[in-house]
């Protein structure tokens, strides 16, 4: 009987492709099942998302979901790293190295807060964990310490930056952090509640509401000095 033909470098490279293409979806999965994770629980809450829902909108198996993420709330923690916690780290970095005013640098964590975190995806995780925090306090617990807390210490750092400077008048820092963050959080509730029901007519444009937010805050925090 003769022998097979020698397999060709073309049907070797017809065969290599299809491995190579298998080799980087399995690699891009986690970061997909992210994604789709992400999307579902902003659409459509944590409580009523299914595993089965974004392994299926990831285009893999619930059992390959699984390998990667071993229950809801492991994608859910995931989804929170990815796309919030994991960016204290760089912000930490921006922070020490900043060089204008501290009411500047104010006007600019709000800001960049709004463009990295607030118009992305992203920014329905704040509504999501909100409402579904009585149901989940494990939930709640996590986002407590991956993103409050990092963001209760760095803005803690921004204000004691300005008092120690000089620019800011002495305050409660403890009780000032929050009068940071709750525009930030009213706009990010807005987004994903009234918004979408309101006529053109009566939607806020995000950049003059943080701008009128900063003046504000700026008003009562600037020292008697600084504020001339």
């Amino acid at each position: 009987m003769s022998a097979l033909p020698p397999q060709s470098v073309h049907d070797r490279s017809d065969e290599a492709e299809p491995r190579q293409r298998r080799s980087r979806r399995k690699e891009a999965r986690p970061g997909e099942l992210i994604d789709a994770a992400l999307a579902l629980f902003v659409e459509k809450g944590f409580a009523a998302t299914r595993v089965e829902e974004v392994a299926a909108r990831a285009g893999v198996s619930k059992g390959t979901l699984f390998i990667y993420f071993p229950s809801k709330e492991e994608l859910f923690k995931a989804v929170v790293r990815e796309n919030i916690s994991g960016r204290f780290t760089a912000w930490g970095e921006e922070l020490e190295t900043y060089t204008d005013s501290s009411a500047e640098l104010v006007r600019y964590c709000m800001h960049s807060w709004w463009e990295q975190i607030g118009m992305s995806a992203a920014s329905g995780i704040t509504k999501l964990v909100m409402s579904e925090a009585g149901m989940f306090p494990e939930i709640a617990a996590f986002y407590q310490q991956e993103v409050i807390e990092p963001g209760h210490d760095l803005l803690r750092k921004v204000l004691q930056r300005g008092i120690a400077s000089g620019e800011f008048r002495p305050m409660p820092i403890e009780y000032a952090v929050y009068s940071l963050i709750a525009p930030m959080i009213f706009l990010l509730m807005w987004k994903h509640s009234m918004a979408p029901c309101c006529p053109p007519s009566q939607q806020l444009d995000p950049v003059t509401f943080i701008d009128t937010q900063v003046s504000l805050l700026l008003g009562g925090m600037l020292a008697p000095s600084a504020s001339r």
